[in-house]
């Protein structure tokens, strides 16, 4: 019997798995998540199902069908071993995505075969449902799926583990999906000045249900070291050394928590030791990179004349691990910056110049990063090229896009003090007059925008641009 391509299609889209979760390969580096995950599996055999589940995904969106099917066999081998009485139920995942990667090898027996396993299945457990059924450990799943695909999922993952803790309040696993997902959503509200939603509850709950989870309780850690409860963090920390010295996810985090505290040479050592473990992960340069570039800011800071030798090789290491992060993943937009902004601290212009070119060209860069790129930019004009005007354009262009958020800020506050004081110095010519009220207007202050229109047109009388400004903001008014 040939099975239609379209009658498979219907059936498909009703299955609870990866290919229907929507998730977008764009938004992450496919080698990177291949690799968290593996290193996982190394840590975590309670988690192999899970995790074979996502592994098959990843592996076909990089086009190995084949290497799919093979990890969706370890998941079953997990099964097998760690749920033996539940093997139906366990398996509504594994067996969807199966039916989705035999569909896209065409082969379209065995697509059905998988669907028919599971709606039989899902009728056995419940009565109504018809291939989609609401568990908790799917909705789990799905939840650590929209973790690993990065900041445009983290709201959904919330709302995933919220739906599995409706069922299993005390689960720990759901537990620690749902206070890692609200402990992100905190981090992404920081940056766009949003109402923030505090995850310390969520991680002291999961912790407390989850000793063993040395990952979850560094996040803890950041979060009362962010309340300034710095001494009660390090406790976590300094327990997770102890317990789990090897897990990479960790130690990224306890690195994390001691270049936060200022304790660069301790934050260098755990991140050495991390990329002992996993010598690829963007993370762990990006992160080593910074450190070296605070102790370059370090030594500038020292009155005195600093070792040219020390500073030239801080230099080296910091653009080694950064350009290796950026090689490795290339939308770690905010890499960039950081590397351009270590060439500039090592006088190294031209270097810089072509790294923040490079970024500013790219047609993947989201706002929130390019308004941040451009506050950088702003920066190097600024200090480092020591040209103010160039300065005010780049800062007035990251201004110019609308999403409001940390760069944004940035890039306004800045060029709103720059011009003001250039204006009140008596500096200022009806060009920065202009542009101070090109600030205010697209910071919505328009009565503030009108006055300075109007002063520079008194000093520019036929300028269009002005006279078209503020034309248009007394009607608006």
């Amino acid at each position: 019997s040939t099975i239609s391509k379209d009658s498979l299609k219907t059936s498909l889209l009703q299955l609870e798995c990866h290919f229907t979760w929507a998730l977008q390969k764009e938004h992450i580096s496919l080698e990177v998540l291949e690799e968290t995950i593996l290193d996982h599996i190394k840590f975590f055999v309670e988690y192999e199902i899970i995790d074979y589940n996502i592994l098959s995904y990843v592996c076909h969106l990089k086009n190995s069908n084949e290497e799919a099917l093979s990890n969706l066999r370890k998941a079953e081998e997990a099964i097998q071993k760690l749920h033996p009485g539940e093997i139906a139920r366990r398996s509504l995942v594994t067996w969807g995505n199966y039916a989705w990667i035999y569909y896209h090898m065409q082969r379209y027996d065995e697509a059905q075969t998988y669907i028919s396993k599971v709606e039989n299945s899902c009728k056995k457990l419940s009565s109504t449902a018809h291939g989609k059924i609401q568990l908790p450990e799917i909705y789990a799943e799905q939840g650590w799926a929209f973790l690993r695909f990065g900041r445009h999922y983290f709201e959904k993952a919330k709302n995933c583990f919220e739906n599995a803790l409706k069922s299993e309040p005390d689960n720990p696993d759901f537990n620690s999906g749902y206070a890692i997902a609200m402990y992100r959503l905190e981090g992404l509200a920081e940056w766009y000045g949003e109402e923030m939603r505090p995850s310390l509850e969520a991680l002291t709950r999961a912790v407390q249900l989850n000793p063993n989870d040395t990952a979850t309780a560094a996040l803890l850690a950041l979060e009362l070291q962010r309340l300034r409860r710095v001494n009660e963090g390090e406790r976590y920390i300094e327990e997770g050394l102890q317990k789990t010295p090897d897990y990479p996810v960790f130690l990224r985090h306890a690195a994390n928590f001691y270049r936060r505290k200022g304790e660069l040479n301790k934050a260098v050592e755990i991140l050495k030791r991390a990329l002992a473990l996993t010598p690829y992960s963007p993370v762990l340069h990006h992160q080593l990179g910074l450190c070296y570039k605070f102790k370059i800011l370090g030594l500038k800071k020292r009155r005195y004349t600093y070792p040219q030798e020390e500073m030239e090789n801080l230099i080296q290491l910091a653009v080694f691990h950064l350009k290796t992060a950026i090689d490795k993943k290339p939308v770690f937009f905010s890499a960039y910056c950081d590397l351009a902004n270590t060439y500039a601290l090592g006088e190294r212009y031209e270097e810089a110049e072509e790294i923040f070119q490079q970024v500013l060209q790219r047609n993947d860069l989201p706002c929130d990063d390019k308004q941040l790129i451009y506050f950088d930019y702003g920066k190097f004009q600024h200090f480092d090229m020591k040209s103010e005007s160039k300065a005010i354009k780049y800062y007035v262009e990251g201004l110019k896009i609308e999403k409001d958020c940390y760069g944004r800020r940035k890039c306004s506050e800045t060029v709103e003090t720059l011009l003001k004081q250039k204006i009140e110095n008596g500096l200022g010519d009806a060009k920065d007059i202009g542009t101070l009220g090109l600030v205010y207007n697209l910071n919505g202050k328009k009565k503030e925008a009108i006055e300075c229109y109007e002063k520079a047109i008194d000093l520019d009388p036929n300028n269009e641009e002005y006279l078209n400004a503020l034309a248009e903001l007394q009607l608006s008014i």
